[in-house]
């Protein structure tokens, strides 16, 4: 039952082994320019400290930043042929409309309209037009697009036009890769059809970087199952992972707090992780991060899926101070940090040079920073401790105090008493929590449908049946399942007695459940 847990940040790389419930070993090293290599490092610092025993084991999960540092950045996305299912209605909003013009250059392959859809109530607006379809694939072989992304009107309530759309293309434009917009988003035809047009432009990477990561296990004589973190505090298996990358966005925020679970044994509570570049703050409920239940902005594009409720500021380890005036971030020195930071000889002033200063973490040479000024920290501090403090604040739903736990290597630089908390808890493994949570991973599955005439309970039972058939298909054992969230919605303006109804069951990874 030993597993590997993987977390690649934007400035250092964690690496746990984790036997049952404890923490065997832990590395942390810096991020690499090519993120596999140091991925590769992680590992081969991990085998080294605690044996070769290290590769057999059961399973290895990696979380990473990769997929969303390319929306955000701008970089690897690849040409998607935007297909809309709609006409007549919808024309004056076609595809990439609301994009930021950087991405849409970048990843607009086109975008066509066909006549179809549904209604609200499940009725046809038009019949599917076929011959256009088949027009359109024509067009995108031609065009050599090799992604595209396929939404119709209220497919989450139908996905019959879509899946016929699908087949249509596949005919036409054999090879080409396929992301229908009912299997990733919720109700909101721009949002959906954005997240599935994200996670199109994506799949040229999704593949290239889980070959890499199952790579670096082969060249290290590794051979458990790959694993890869999603955005829900659950993992899923590679294959899955080259097909939905939009996933794994929050992957790291969400392994953190899955991980201050574990280590600290509490399942209830705000978690605060201090990074080498942001801190990420959020919910903990029932052991799982509390979920967003807005549109989520990713990389200037709005979209609607399954993400954390979070908020994320320019507070890390790596962080710049600023003088005149004295301020903080949000700007970072990165994986740049044991280059760049005062205490390992560098000239840019940072929080762990401050940290350092003030004797709340050990790291470099203090003798460096023996000019700092002890006024000087301790206004640098109060700075970080009120922004802190205010967001802890806005993420919290209740007037009365609860507990907090702070996490990430820079955690020292949490302060100790926060207005609204009981009692900040500090974890042994702290700075590596993110990793834990990675390894602890479970498998999850999620229904959210409209169900018409249906009763509730028929309805609630169906939504639990299909989110059962996708943990299992992602790698869940069945007899593992357990049902974590469940709820129900009338929807008054519908005929039929439609609900939606939205499951999410969690299982164990059915590897680990045999062995």
């Amino acid at each position: 039952m030993q597993r590997i847990g993987i977390d690649v940040g934007g400035t250092n790389t964690d690496a746990v082994l984790v036997d049952q419930d404890k923490v065997v070993g832990a590395v942390k090293t810096p991020t690499t320019r090519d993120v596999t290599g140091g991925v590769r490092k992680a590992l081969e610092d991990l085998i080294a400290l605690v044996g070769p025993e290290a590769k057999n084991a059961s399973s290895v999960t990696v979380g990473t930043t990769h997929f969303l540092n390319a929306v955000v950045e701008r970089r690897r996305l690849n040409k998607v042929a935007a297909v809309r299912i709609s006409l007549p209605a919808s024309a004056s909003l076609p595809p990439f409309v609301d994009w930021p013009e950087d991405v849409a250059a970048i990843a607009n392959g086109g975008h066509y309209m066909v006549r179809g859809g549904h209604e609200y109530d499940g009725r046809e607006i038009v019949p599917l037009d076929e011959e256009e379809l088949a027009r359109v694939g024509r067009e995108i072989r031609e065009a050599g697009i090799t992604s595209v992304g396929i939404s119709a009107v209220f497919s989450p309530l139908n996905a019959e036009f879509e899946e016929r759309a699908r087949e249509i293309i596949e005919i036409e434009c054999p090879g080409v890769r396929i992301t229908c917009s009912h299997s990733l988003g919720r109700l909101g035809l721009l949002e959906r059809e954005n997240a599935t047009l994200l996670n199109a432009a994506l799949l040229d990477l999704a593949e290239e970087a889980t070959s890499a990561f199952q790579e670096a296990l082969e060249q290290l004589g590794i051979t458990a199952p790959l694993y890869i973190a999603l955005n829900d505090g659950t993992v899923t298996n590679a294959e899955m992972t080259r097909k939905f990358p939009v996933y794994c966005f929050a992957s790291g925020a969400t392994n953190s707090m899955r991980g201050a679970a574990f280590l600290s044994k509490i399942e209830n509570a705000i978690v605060c992780d201090v990074g080498g570049t942001t801190t990420d703050i959020g919910s903990l409920v029932n052991g799982f991060p509390r979920e967003a239940n807005s549109t989520v902005t990713v990389g200037g594009v709005r979209t609607l899926f399954r993400m954390p409720d979070l908020i994320s500021i320019g507070i890390g380890g790596g962080t710049r101070v600023h003088d005149d005036p004295l301020d903080v971030g949000p700007d970072s020195v990165g994986f740049r940090l044991t280059e760049d930071a005062r205490v390992f000889g560098g000239a840019q002033m940072t929080l762990t040079d401050a940290a350092v200063s003030k004797g709340l973490m050990e790291a470099g040479d203090a003798s460096k920073i023996a000019d700092l000024e002890a006024g000087y920290v301790d206004d640098i501090l109060a700075i970080v401790h009120e922004r802190i403090a205010s967001n802890v604040d806005r993420i919290k739903t209740e007037a009365t105090e609860v507990p907090l736990i702070a996490v990430g290597g820079g955690a020292p630089l949490i302060p100790t008493e926060i207005p609204g908390i009981s009692r900040v808890h500090h974890v042994e493994n702290y700075a590596v929590a993110n990793a834990v949570g990675a390894a602890i991973a479970q498998i999850s599955g999620e229904a959210d449908q409209v169900f018409q005439g249906l009763s509730r309970d028929e309805a609630l039972a169906e939504a639990l049946k299909i989110a059962e058939e996708k943990a299992i298909s992602s790698g869940a054992a069945a007899d593992t399942l357990k049902t974590i969230e469940m709820e129900d919605l009338p929807i008054a303006y519908l005929p039929g007695h439609a609900i939606r109804a939205r499951v999410r069951v969690i299982g164990d990874i059915a590897a680990l459940s045999e062995s």
